[in-house]
Formats: C-alpha cells, structure tokens, sequence
C-alpha cells in the first residue's frame, strides 16, 4: 500500500487535448485516489488484484485526507483516478475551471458524515445557537464543509462570529478530544475520534430531511476518460461487481478483506459500512442520481460555497460535468 501527501500541491485547471480517442491509450499503469479508514465493497477488489486483472494493467492506490488533495493530485496528472472523492470538493475544483468529470456514484452516507459539539459545551440543537463565539475545525472544501455551513445557516449560527480552522479529519478528532478547539465536522474514523469527545446536532435523517444530502463520486480528468473510454468503463465495472457482491452477500471473509484494506479491525468497518449505501448501476443512471439529480445538487453545493465567500462562483449548470458514458457502457458487460 503506497501512501503519498498531495496536501500542498496546487491545483491546477486540467483541460482537454483533442477529441475522444477510438481506442483506449496504451497504459502499462494508473494511479488511483481513496481513502482509509473508509471501508467500501471496491477494497476487497482491489484486494484480489480483480481491477490489474480486469483492466489489464498495474493499478497503483494512493491513499488521502481529503477530496480537495484528490483534484489537486489528478490536476497535476499524478492520480488518473480517484475513487470516493466528495461531492463538496469535486464542485470546488470543477468551479476554479478544472476539467474533471463525475463516472459513478461511490457511496451515499449521510450518516457518516457530521459536525460534533464538545460535550461540556452542553449545546445541542435545542440551543444551537451558543455556537456562535466558537472555534470549529472544519475540512474546507469537503463534503464535510458544505454540510457545517448548511447546519450553521439551518440554526442561524453567524459564519463571522466562528474562529474556522483547516483541518482534515484525524487532526480535528484530535483537537476535539484535546480541547483545542469547540466543536469538529468530518467523517469516517475522524468522525468516531470526534464522537468519543462530544455530540452530533442533527441525525443523518435530519439532514435529509433539511435536503443536506452526503455522497460521494468516483471522478477523473475529462482528458483521462475520453483518451480510454473503455479502461473506464472497466473500472466502475469491477467496482459495481463489488458493490453487488456486498449487498448478495455481505461475508465475513469479504468483510475481512474491506476492513484490511481500509487499515481498521473488522468491528470498526463493519459499523461504518452499516451506515453506507451503495446504488446500483440502474439506480445511479435514474433521474434520482446522475440522470438528473447530482447535476442539480452540485449547482446547489456551489451556490452555498460562493453566498459563503468559499468560492468565487459557480458553473451556471454542472450537467457537462457528468459523464455517464462510462457507467453505461458497463451496464451492458
């Protein structure tokens, strides 16, 4: 398992070079983005050497912290490939003018993704309000960011009055647990740091119901996918084999492998796993999804992040950003 730090890397506008190749490039390897501490069916894949056998080449894996490390690694053509990157980042680098394209549907997990108050705060969302003053650790850019900055607004919490702080989630579980800071958003193990030392504000459902949805895509430069279409296709393919694997079967020796590759014991995967969904090739080209749906959020997610001052501005429509080619294509494997 190869383990690099994109985390001061640029990113740069990735921009297409010519038309859609007939045939795939010649590739001997890729590198693909993901995270640990994030089971998903797709690791027992990439356990068993099903995506270098499927593909036909080396995949090489690079894990991160965050999604906006992902665009900045594909920016810099170092990752071709990145697999659970958020929604949140994704609209980020595709606002700034990077030339990236949304495949698949990753995984939706609106429970897995929060803000956490520090218990001694005695804040929930009854008085939400004393938040303001506080100081926050918050992954900026993330899917993470955009659900604190839909919380804030939803109890009326002033964005100015709050100290916001950088980080990624591990450190800012840490910071919770240390008192360095009030309150800490993230997700995965950071999230289960965070919770050992506070209190969520609203439920997963809640923040459905408050339309904060949390999904994840797998994403990679729009050059990437038109110069081998079929090598794409190939990839969400295994991924969506995965995927049906786990919900048919669910088994512990599976399960052991997921929770092997996401680098926690198996009790620690199977809780986070418990709380992920996973939609199906037929349901990720519904209207619900990629048919219609994930355009309209992402419009969405960017304009929070530019009434917010995050972003400058946002695309007039993400619809070109979809790419459902791919997802297609693997449907009739």
């Amino acid at each position: 398992m190869k383990t690099f730090t994109f985390a001061t890397m640029t990113a740069a506008a990735a921009l297409m070079s010519g038309q859609a190749a007939l045939a795939d490039a010649h590739l001997e390897e890729i590198t693909v983005g993901y995270f640990l501490e994030w089971p998903m069916p797709m690791l027992a894949a990439k356990a068993d050497g099903t995506y270098d056998e499927e593909l036909g080449l080396t995949v090489n894996w690079v894990s991160f912290d965050t999604g906006t490390a992902m665009s900045a690694a594909m920016a810099s053509g170092d990752v071709q490939l990145s697999v659970s990157q958020g929604v949140p980042p994704f609209v980020v680098a595709a606002s700034a003018g990077q030339d990236i394209q949304v495949l698949d549907v990753a995984v939706s997990y609106s429970e897995n993704d929060n803000c956490v108050v520090r218990s001694d705060l005695s804040i929930t969302a009854d008085n939400a309000a004393d938040l303001e003053g506080k100081k926050v650790a918050v992954p900026l850019g993330t899917a993470a960011h955009y659900g604190f900055l839909r919380q804030m607004d939803h109890f009326g919490v002033d964005l100015a009055s709050l100290d916001v702080v950088d980080m990624a989630p591990p450190e800012g579980g840490a910071a919770l647990n240390q008192g360095a800071v009030d309150f800490a958003c993230g997700w995965g193990g950071g999230l289960n740091t965070m919770k050992e030392a506070g209190n969520t504000l609203l439920t997963g459902a809640e923040k459905e119901e408050l339309g904060i949805l949390v999904f994840d895509v797998t994403s990679a430069p729009a050059e990437f996918v038109a110069e081998n279409p079929g090598l794409v296709a190939k990839f969400v393919k295994v991924t969506a084999d995965a995927n049906a694997e786990w919900a048919a079967e669910g088994s512990d020796e599976m399960l052991e492998k997921i929770a092997t590759e996401s680098g926690q014991d198996v009790e620690a995967a199977r809780a986070a796993i418990s709380t992920f969904t996973f939609p199906t090739i037929e349901e990720q080209l519904s209207e619900a999804w990629l048919g219609g749906n994930a355009a309209t959020f992402m419009k969405g997610v960017a304009d929070v992040f530019v009434e917010s001052g995050s972003i400058p501005s946002a695309l007039g429509s993400y619809g070109d950003t979809v790419n459902t080619g791919p997802l297609t294509d693997a449907s009739s494997m």
